[in-house]
């Protein structure tokens, strides 16, 4: 055998007793390549995370914008320290006012014909919505002169001060914040987070402006679908609701069973529908909304309260108590007014309380206020009928 052969044999003999070597040598590795995808990966990483942080911060740029442009102070004193009370997370109370007159203006304006005494407890993960019928009778603090009026009088009289303060004096339940809401501005807002679904709680067919246009919309109980007409004849079926039909559907009152407690309930419905739409990330970017929301709300609740609250509080959104405070209708002087009991009073006096975690105490004064000696007669004559009638000993 010549050395070739030799050297052939050899390495063949070598091979078959290492089967790694038999299947040849391997590939080489490209050195660097895994090593630059995962640096690109990275950057990529890095850059996205960049952008997110700058839209965030965008974001959360334009929401304190926002909650700059709506701050307004009642000019109270408040009952109790509503910082430290925030601070500390415990129960705190809002009353939300609800006025219908186009754009918000910085003085007072309209009626607060909606009316709704919230609080909201961490601890028991609730929020209580308790409806105020707006024609009970009071005394405005501050106003008491102009008795009797009604208390949605008490914000264009003398302002939201006075309603707070008489509602709190009436019920003896401390508000720490107020949120004013322009009812007619919903209509942009309920536009700007593309519209929102609703159950009606009955059947019933409403045309807003009967004097000026045809158009009509028809509501049936149980369902979110509805209809509507651009010439009151030929209708078209809808789920979503846009500005117009839920401020529609919030608006009947005349054909509502329930009269003012219903179209309440109603509202109720309209203002959770578009918490729940206006609470999502993609809607905080949305700076029409903001710009929205800037116009048409204003409160007395800080940036940095709002934050903290949405830290410590967002639990008691998951489960939601919807009341109302009962009033029985009563003419005075020509005048229809709510007169509500005091068993009726005490009852949601209570309830309010002890959703802010508060010992129980006795319910307000009959009137919000002290009531001038010469107006008080009869007024107080009427309600203690009432209660005589409704609350026999």
């Amino acid at each position: 055998m010549d050395n070739q052969n030799l050297s052939r044999a050899s390495r063949r003999e070598q091979n078959d007793s290492n089967p790694q070597k038999a299947r040849g040598p391997r590939p080489p590795k490209p050195p660097r390549k895994r090593k630059k995808i995962w640096r690109w990966l990275v950057i990529a990483i890095v850059i996205i995370a960049l952008i997110g942080g700058f839209v965030f911060a965008k974001a959360l740029n334009n929401i304190h914008k926002s909650v700059d442009s709506m701050q307004r102070s009642a000019n109270i004193t408040k009952a109790r320290d509503v910082k430290q009370v925030i601070k500390e997370g415990k129960p705190f109370s809002v009353l939300v006012l609800g006025t219908d007159t186009g754009a918000l203006k910085r003085d007072r304006t309209g009626l607060t014909d909606s009316m709704m005494l919230v609080t909201i407890n961490p601890k028991t993960k609730t929020t209580t919505m308790m409806s105020i019928p707006r024609d009970i009778m009071m005394a405005i603090s501050g106003a008491e002169n102009t008795f009797p009026q009604k208390l949605n009088a008490a914000f264009p009289i003398a302002g939201v001060g006075a309603a707070i303060m008489t509602l709190q004096n009436y019920l003896n339940v401390p508000i720490d914040f107020y949120v004013l809401a322009n009812m007619g501005g919903l209509e942009k807002m309920i536009d700007q987070v593309g519209g929102v679904k609703i159950t009606s709680p009955l059947t019933f067919t409403y045309t807003p402006e009967a004097d000026t246009t045809p158009e009509t919309y028809k509501f049936v109980k149980g369902q979110e679908k509805f209809e509507y007409a651009k010439d009151g004849k030929n209708f078209k079926s809808f789920t979503t609701m846009n500005g117009n039909a839920a401020l529609s559907f919030s608006r009947m009152r005349y054909d509502d069973p329930q009269g003012d407690y219903g179209r309440q309930l109603r509202q109720r419905l309209v203002l959770k529908a578009m918490l729940k739409k206006s609470a999502s990330i993609s809607t905080l970017f949305n700076s029409k909304f903001m710009a929205s929301i800037s116009k048409n709300v204003e409160t007395d609740m800080s940036y940095n309260e709002m934050m903290n609250a949405g830290k410590k509080y967002m639990s008691a959104t998951k489960n939601q108590n919807s009341d109302y405070l009962h009033g029985v209708g009563d003419m005075y002087d020509g005048v229809s007014y709510q007169m509500v009991p005091e068993s009726e009073k005490q009852r949601v006096t209570n309830k309010l309380r002890q959703s802010l975690a508060l010992a129980a105490k006795k319910t307000g004064t009959q009137f919000g206020s002290a009531v001038p000696t010469l107006s008080y007669g009869v007024a107080e004559t009427n309600l203690n009928t009432i209660n005589e009638t409704l609350d026999p000993q």
